[in-house]
């Protein structure tokens, strides 16, 4: 096994390449908030209200409604079916990290599940339930929304203490959580 489990193929068929940028935007994603107390998960950066402690909790409730409403009409369940759009954000203050990095991991763990069942049930062309859309648009969607957001998480880690860089370094293991990503022990 490779020390950077992470990393997309350097060839490989579609299928390969977009679950393989999805893991590798997950891990970075995750390599980013992780080992934070509350104060650090609650550290704004600059005029913006954002943290990592509410991006920790929104992709997990996106990770969630993107593979049960979305992918096929399913309730996602308690606690995402409650609040508002911003609830996730706003609302992660008021949680101590453990429960962010469980949300978190917890989610990714359920996504995998239920995007490897839907893969086995029609392919990338297989149509969800979210409009005229396929399951590829649906994992697209989903690595621009990691995307988009692992960049606010640099800022913001750097902001809290300093880490940077542009993936986890070789062999990184969460200190956190349950993560279901990185080298597992």
């Amino acid at each position: 096994m490779t020390d950077t489990p992470w990393e997309p193929p350097l060839a490989g068929d579609e299928l390969a390449h977009l679950t393989g940028m999805l893991e590798r935007l997950r891990t970075t994603f995750r390599w980013k908030a992780d080992g934070l107390s509350g104060a650090h998960l609650r550290a704004t950066a600059g005029a913006s209200t954002l943290t990592l402690g509410g991006l920790l909790k929104h992709l997990a409730a996106v990770e969630a409604l993107s593979f049960t409403w979305n992918l096929d009409g399913s309730s996602p369940g308690l606690p995402w079916s409650e609040g508002s759009h911003d609830w996730a954000f706003t609302s992660a203050v008021d949680d101590p990290p453990e429960r962010l990095y469980a949300l978190w991991d917890d989610e990714v763990r359920r996504s995998r599940t239920r995007l490897a069942a839907a893969l086995r049930d029609g392919g990338l062309d297989r149509r969800i339930h979210k409009g005229p859309a396929s399951l590829r648009r649906l994992v697209c969607d989903l690595i621009e929304e990691y995307g988009r957001h692992t960049g606010h998480a640099d800022l913001l880690r750097e902001s809290v203490d300093g880490l940077v860089g542009e993936d986890p370094p070789a062999g990184w293991r969460a200190r956190s959580g349950t993560s279901p990503v990185g080298v597992q022990a």
